[in-house]
């Protein structure tokens, strides 16, 4: 999860869902709040700690600590790369959830299918959306905090990508990576506002969901299954790039693409960072490995 949210386009929510931890995430979350007052006075932090599902949490957050900081190193140097190829093991990812999703729905009704159809048409509309300008406005980072963080709890919906389409990937992503390298600079403020937004709105938006699972479980996962199919879109491996962007550290990266066709993707000139050779065989390997991947964990998951 933690490396899904350095990447525009690939969701935690997917890989917590992937993994079968979806569920148990809303619920530890859901159950930190003031009622934990109650239950410190009369069982003590043991009693806190079993409330929260703390062991879950402190390992969760751990992973998805050291899965960042990979991922703000590692993943991003892969992308730069090795695009069509780390895309398409993404693409893998995600194709193979979709069905592990739909087959906890009991029950398709004409109600699931109009939640699905239109979670796949919102988030496909939100990976052709054209990005906007960011800024270092605190009151405007605390909402992209929120924002961000309530898409990185919806699979399909990616943190990073929102964070993008608000031009605020540009402004944070750096933060964080030189507050990783020097600690209590200028970019102090900025990361307390927008991890503060990220506090807040998770808590808020964890119990929205959690209470959507309890009242309307089949509805909820249909729509969740939509918001998957839409991504697909934006982890398409074949991009044709229409605009570039020049990042704080001056290197140009990419700002908006769109899915084309291996075919027509051989046929493009000049296209930044991809080139227009389609890899074809090792991009179908990737996915394939990516497939698996997601087979094996459900079985795990399920087992265990």
């Amino acid at each position: 999860m933690g490396v899904a949210e350095v990447i525009p386009g690939v969701s935690g929510g997917t890989i917590a869902f992937i993994t079968g931890i979806y569920q148990r995430l809303l619920q530890a979350v859901n159950s930190i709040n003031l009622q934990l007052f109650a239950v410190y006075k009369q069982d003590g932090f043991k009693g806190v700690w079993t409330k929260i599902d703390g062991s879950f949490l402190l390992k969760l957050f751990i992973g998805m600590a050291v899965g960042f900081g990979i991922g703000l190193f590692l993943i991003t140097y892969l992308l730069e790369h090795f695009p069509i190829l780390i895309w398409s093991f993404f693409f893998g990812l995600i194709l193979a959830s979709i069905p592990l999703v739909a087959k906890q729905v009991k029950l398709w009704r004409w109600q699931e299918l109009v939640l699905l159809i239109s979670g796949a048409i919102f988030v496909y509309w939100i990976t052709i959306a054209a990005p906007s300008q960011g800024s270092e406005s605190l009151p405007f980072v605390f909402l992209s905090g929120i924002l961000a963080v309530s898409a990185l709890i919806l699979p399909g919906l990616s943190g990073s990508f929102v964070l993008l389409l608000m031009g605020m990937y540009t402004v944070v992503m750096p933060s964080i990576k030189q507050f990783i390298e020097s600690p209590f600079g200028p970019e102090t403020a900025l990361l307390i506002a927008f991890g503060l937004g990220m506090i807040i709105g998770l808590f808020s938006f964890a119990r929205v969901l959690n209470w959507t699972f309890q009242r309307f479980r089949s509805q909820t996962l249909a729509l969740l299954v939509g918001f998957l199919i839409g991504s697909l879109n934006k982890v398409w491996p074949w991009q044709e790039v229409l605009s570039t962007r020049i990042s704080s550290g001056g290197e140009e990266k990419i700002m908006f693409s769109k899915s084309v066709s291996p075919s027509a993707f051989a046929e493009l000139q000049n296209n930044f960072l991809y080139g227009n050779e389609p890899q074809l065989v090792a991009a179908i390997g990737c996915m394939l490995l990516a497939i698996l991947m997601v087979l094996g964990m459900d079985r795990f998951s399920t087992e265990s």
